[in-house]
């Protein structure tokens, strides 16, 4: 019932810092955005051509994300789920990672994302892209790698409380 509940949170948490900064700026998030899409904002000039898929800026963000998380996990789950060995932690850890991962994947990319308006950049309204669900699933794939090493360093520092 603590794993659930921790969760929830996290999926509120998550939710409540991603929708509105897309809904502020979707070009800011265009990282997170199919390659199409944010092709199409390079030709509008709305983005400079990068070889890389996510700016400076958007990877320093979702690399301070993921280092803040490791001691807000092994606090939580130290504190609250009774987690004194790697295991525990980092099993506990990946649980609430992965439930939040496929919330994100289904929920707000698959069917928020895919049917708003108020997503799409303008100059790219037509584009079927913003459909393609595929690329939120794999996406979200590759968000279940990006989890296993924050959540085996939350479990090293369990061990160390």
């Amino acid at each position: 019932m603590v794993l659930l509940i921790e969760c929830l949170i996290g999926i509120i948490l998550f939710t409540a810092i991603v929708v509105p900064l897309t809904l502020k700026d979707p070009v800011g998030s265009i990282g997170d955005y199919p390659p199409a899409i944010k092709e199409r904002c390079i030709e509008l000039g709305l983005i400079p051509k990068t070889e890389k898929r996510f700016s400076s800026k958007e990877l320093i963000k979702k690399s301070i994300a993921m280092i803040v998380f490791i001691p807000l996990f092994a606090f939580v789950v130290y504190k609250f789920n009774g987690a004194d060995t790697f295991l525990k932690g980092f099993i506990d850890s990946y649980i609430i990672w992965s439930v939040i991962d496929w919330f994100d994947a289904i929920v707000i990319d698959c069917i928020w994302f895919c049917h708003s308006e108020k997503v799409k950049i303008k100059g790219s309204e037509d584009m079927k892209e913003y459909k393609d669900y595929l690329f939120h699933i794999r996406q979200s794939c590759i968000g279940m790698l990006l989890g296993l090493p924050v959540c085996v360093l939350t479990g090293l520092l369990v061990m160390i409380f």
